[in-house]
């Protein structure tokens, strides 16, 4: 699959969140976003972008009654602890580590939630998308690699298990009035240059990825 219709890429935004509600996730998912090409009406929708807010894990359930790893049978460490016990149980074929062997949460979702060669990227943080512009932005600028952006044109999907029929229906409806992407990082603070060149930058990365992708950052 190399691209979305634009209906098949909002019946799957649709079925993506089901799958939030209905299953067990390696980690609380508070919210679903969708943002970039499918926010502004476009057809067919080359790679589809999600933004999922999670819950950062506080109890440690990584120990077994006998006192050792439940990740030892998995050869994965961070079970219990960056990722739930209880679902590495229920979907071990999901379970996904880190390059330090650590259970990874973003790689976690992003197997439960696509196929392989979807054409969709997943951001995944604790942080809420509007707050993780800001930040991501900020963050771009002091390393000069603006391929770090997240794409600011947004639109909230679901929140703590509530679904927005209205953001599906604009979405079905090309009924969001969003700007391009530079337009979109002035409104933010850059000035036209900068923002015409992060533009260029982040959709030259764009282009590279094939598949499914994810990344995962903490704020």
């Amino acid at each position: 699959m190399s691209e979305f219709s634009r209906e098949d890429a909002v019946d799957r935004l649709e079925t993506l969140v089901e799958t939030v509600e209905r299953e067990r996730t390696p980690v609380p998912v508070r919210e679903i976003w969708a943002f970039g090409d499918v926010a502004l009406g476009l057809d067919p929708v080359e790679r589809l972008d999600v933004y999922l807010t999670k819950d950062v894990l506080m109890r440690d359930d990584g120990s077994s009654t006998d006192g050792t790893d439940v990740g030892e049978e998995y050869g994965i460490e961070g079970v219990g602890q960056s990722v739930r016990a209880d679902w590495a149980a229920e979907y071990p074929e999901y379970l996904r580590a880190n390059a330090n062997g650590h259970a990874a949460p973003e790689k976690c979702l992003a197997a439960q939630l696509l196929g392989e060669d979807e054409p969709i990227h997943l951001e995944v943080c604790n942080a809420g998308f509007e707050d993780n512009v800001t930040q991501r932005l900020r963050g771009a600028k002091l390393r000069e690699d603006y391929t770090r952006l997240l794409d600011p044109r947004g639109v909230c999907l679901w929140v703590d298990g509530t679904k927005s029929d209205e953001a599906f229906r604009k979405l079905r409806e090309s009924d969001l009035a969003l700007p391009t992407l530079s337009a979109a990082l002035e409104m933010l603070g850059m000035d036209e240059t900068e923002a015409s060149e992060a533009a260029r930058d982040v959709h030259a990365w764009r282009e590279q990825q094939e598949g499914a992708t994810v990344r995962g950052d903490v704020v």
